[in-house]
């Protein structure tokens, strides 16, 4: 069977997410503001679940149309074979958004939705009453400027959850856009990289799974490798692909410091338990008086914004370490900040800069490349 798939991601990501794709064997990439879409089979569906780094979800689309009214909105989504989906004892949620269109609603369009979806169900499956006890197939639909998209979640949990980070620290940053920083570093096996403010490791376990080709998902599940209507061996395969490919024992190195002992705790669990613990270590230091002793590598940094954590004074000290420790230390460094005055205080203009978003903060990744 053949499928659509649509994976949102964060702004700013789509170009990397497109790539991923065409590497897991999607065809016909498509890159829009906040999404990539493309075309696979279940196996495609299974790889892009367990080895996307940076999209959000893996969605299909099983019917797109336009609808100014109701009645046109019911009559498109019953026109979709549901039962080729969903079982009898399939719990079927409908959650969804509009935007810049005539039907503005957002809870009488799930009513419509979901309504069309029982009556379909009710014609093919000779039942009357949907008690919805067995496995969960999310329905969503977004409406924007009329035209309409129904689809299902296969994921499940969003995939951010790679499943090694149990607890975080203050301010985390988000797994795919992490490992979206990583990619534009360009990690790679052999490569040496620091963090002067790990919180929870996120930015040094990234890196390791990337230059090790460890994907992200292989150490939890997705709802579509439990629906009934999906090809069980799709997912199988494509983890057996995935740890096929995957080199644990390669060469990496990733160092952490933080001045608050439960966030170097915090680091070593979390990637202990992503199976990168051998490759990154972490310490207590205060970045305002650390002095590495290794010239060279890769510096990644998230440091606190100014918005919930420290004041102007304790940002603009941080900027400044960073920035020496650039400098005195041959280092390349990728850091992203909403903090106005960064390369002010950094002490350096970057080479490039890009725009991406940290939940709802508007950031800029400040990409120095000497």
């Amino acid at each position: 069977m053949e499928y659509k798939l649509v994976c949102p991601c964060i702004f700013g990501l789509e170009k990397i997410v497109g790539f991923e794709l065409r590497r897991l064997g999607g065809e016909e990439i498509s890159v829009e503001n906040g999404k990539v879409s493309c075309r696979g089979d279940a196996l495609t569906v299974a790889r892009a679940n367990i080895g996307l780094r940076c999209a959000e979800r893996v969605l299909v689309e099983v019917a797109a149309f336009p609808a100014r009214s109701f009645e046109e909105l019911f009559q498109g989504v019953l026109a979709v074979d549901w039962a080729a989906y969903i079982p009898k004892n399939g719990a079927f949620p409908v959650k969804g958004w509009s935007l810049a269109s005539q039907l503005a609603s957002v809870p009488d369009c799930q009513a419509i939705v979901k309504k069309a979806v029982v009556e379909k169900l009710k014609q093919t499956h000779q039942v009357f009453w949907f008690e919805e006890t067995g496995e969960r197939y999310q329905i969503q639909f977004s409406i924007h400027k009329d035209q309409v998209s129904i689809l299902l979640d296969t994921s499940g949990e969003g995939l951010h959850k790679r499943g090694y980070r149990a607890h975080a620290g203050e301010a985390p940053i988000k797994e795919t856009l992490a490992a979206g920083i990583v990619d534009l570093a360009r990690i790679r096996e052999g490569d040496i990289v620091y963090d002067p403010l790990c919180g929870s490791g996120t930015l040094l376990v990234e890196a390791a799974m990337r230059a090790l080709n460890i994907a992200p998902g292989l150490r939890r599940t997705f709802a579509a490798e439990r629906w009934q209507t999906f090809d069980q061996k799709a997912f199988s395969l494509a983890r057996q692909q995935a740890l096929d490919e995957a080199d644990p024992g390669g060469d990496f190195e990733g160092y952490g410091f933080d001045i608050d002992p439960q966030a170097v705790e915090l680091t070593l669990q979390n990637a202990k338990l992503a199976g990168v613990g051998e490759k990154i270590s972490a310490r207590v230091e205060d970045i305002t008086r650390h002095k590495l002793q290794d010239a060279g590598g890769i510096l990644l940094s998230n440091p606190p914004y100014g918005e919930r954590m420290l004041g102007p004074a304790q940002v603009k000290a941080i900027h400044q370490a960073l920035g020496k420790m650039h400098r005195y230390n041959n280092l390349k460094s990728y850091i992203i900040t909403s903090a106005p005055h960064f390369e002010e205080q950094f002490g350096k203009t970057a080479d490039r800069r890009r725009k991406l978003y940290n939940g709802e903060l508007k950031c800029q990744l400040y990409m120095y490349y000497k």
